[in-house]
């Protein structure tokens, strides 16, 4: 039990560090203050020290290496594994049907067919000159343009999908368990000896301690199922839009430089600088996902 509140501490800090750095960005005074705080920090840290770790991070972050390529493959591998060798014989025992349980299966075959479809296609020169430039994606190892955008958005929403469907089975089998065992409306004694009616925590721990593994992987593709969600969200937006990640970047820091009140309260209206791409939902998405040769033959007529 001890162990699972570590987890939930540990996943809570992550989501509240990742909402305090996004609102640092956003609002000034927060970043100047993260700035003085980094700089406080970089008097205390050996300089070689700083040098080493600066020039991992422009490695992993910067450059085009494998390394979170192999990382997303060794982390997809082991969740499916898991999920084969417990959740999926589980199952089969308790009679669910065959088709519910493949279904993440071919999820996760269309998600490999445009992961390597991102991976290999040849958006231009990578961070230098890249048609309808989006981002660098640094777990397909390549950038995201014109000629990708439509494979990265389909590899998207099938890795979406994929987790979304593990932590549906994951729960209903626990959930199945839970029922079939009529835990929920048992009691048990606690350490001072007193009967208590067996409640949530209870319950999670006892499922937590019989099935270790498969409740870490519910956690994990729960976590995963949120941020990929979310991130899915803001991609459709740009494409129904006809924004890039990197245009939508450079136009909210400039408004943030010339209006800074507009980066700390919500507008009431629209303000700022308005998007001239955008010629409609249809031809936004038809920009995006029809054949990019086509669709600037046709622009060019």
């Amino acid at each position: 039990m001890d162990f699972l509140f570590l987890f939930l501490f540990y996943v809570m800090l992550v989501l509240v560090a990742g909402v305090l750095i996004y609102l640092g960005l956003r609002t000034q005074y927060l970043n100047g203050l993260m700035g003085r705080g980094a700089q406080v920090f970089s008097r205390l840290v050996p300089g070689c020290l700083q040098s080493a770790v600066l020039r991992s991070l422009h490695y992993l972050f910067h450059t085009r290496n494998r390394s979170f390529l192999i990382l997303h493959l060794l982390l997809q591998g082991t969740v499916y594994t898991e999920y084969s060798w417990e959740v999926l014989g589980y199952c089969l025992e308790l009679g669910f049907s065959l088709y519910y349980l493949l279904l993440p299966y071919l999820l996760l075959s269309i998600n490999l067919v445009f992961f390597t479809l991102t991976c290999v296609s040849n958006p231009g020169v990578c961070d230098c000159c890249v048609h309808r430039f989006d981002h660098h994606c640094i777990w397909v190892n390549n950038c995201i343009g014109a000629w990708n955008i439509r494979h990265f958005l389909v590899y998207l929403c099938t890795l979406t999908a994929s987790a979304m469907a593990l932590a549906v089975v994951s729960t209903v089998f626990l959930g199945h368990l839970v029922v079939a065992a009529d835990l929920y409306s048992g009691t048990y004694i606690d350490a001072r000896g007193r009967v208590q009616v067996i409640d949530f925590i209870f319950l999670a721990q006892h499922l937590f301690l019989s099935f270790p593994r498969i409740v870490f992987m519910l956690g994990f593709v729960l976590v995963l199922s949120f941020l990929l969600g979310g991130y899915l969200c803001f991609m459709l937006y740009l494409a129904a839009t006809n924004q890039t990640t990197n245009e939508w970047y450079k136009s909210h820091r400039t408004r943030c430089q010339h209006h800074p009140n507009m980066c700390q309260l919500p507008p009431t209206k629209p303000q700022g600088s308005q998007n001239f791409y955008s010629r409609g939902l249809w031809s936004n998405l038809s920009e995006i996902f029809l054949s990019a040769p086509v669709f600037l033959g046709r622009k060019k007529k």
